[in-house]
């Protein structure tokens, strides 16, 4: 005889409201910890994963993607801390309901422009052709302000 760990129908953390009654049967059936450990210590553990491999768990069963696609909380941390882009678009992003990871995804490439000319990738240019048509993007006047700064201090 089999023992199976019943799980509340409703778990949640913080803002994470994630409805383990609407998952399919066979995933409640499966084993891996997702289905046996508290939401809590689930969300601690997929926490940790940086933005490719949380991206590459979502592949790994539905299970685990069921859970980290609906736990917004795993991506706050991402976008605030990787992304520090463009605060005025973070916040009117947020503003209209938004997810942190819609907001990830959205701004994701933003976010690696403005890493590369904060890091001096396109300090020595001689002309405008020589920038990469991928290296310009929309950004607010704060971000080309911090750019230009960052330039000004070479």
């Amino acid at each position: 005889m089999r023992k199976t760990c019943k799980r509340n129908n409703h778990s949640t953390i913080g803002k994470d409201k994630i409805p383990f009654s609407a998952e399919p049967k066979r995933l409640r059936n499966s084993r891996d910890f997702v289905q046996f450990l508290p939401l809590e210590l689930i969300l601690k553990i997929f926490t940790e994963l940086d933005i490719q491999s949380l991206s590459n768990a979502t592949m790994t069963c539905k299970a685990w993607n069921y859970v980290i696609e609906n736990s917004d909380s795993l991506w706050y941390n991402h976008c605030v801390t990787t992304l520090a882009v463009c605060k005025i678009e973070l916040q009117c992003d947020r503003a209209i309901g938004l997810s942190w990871k819609v907001i990830l995804v959205r701004n994701y490439k933003k976010s690696n422009i403005k890493r590369a000319w904060l890091d001096g990738r396109y300090s020595y240019i001689h002309s405008a052709t020589e920038l990469l048509r991928d290296s310009m993007c929309e950004m607010d006047v704060d971000t080309w302000g911090e750019i230009l700064e960052a330039e000004l201090e070479r």
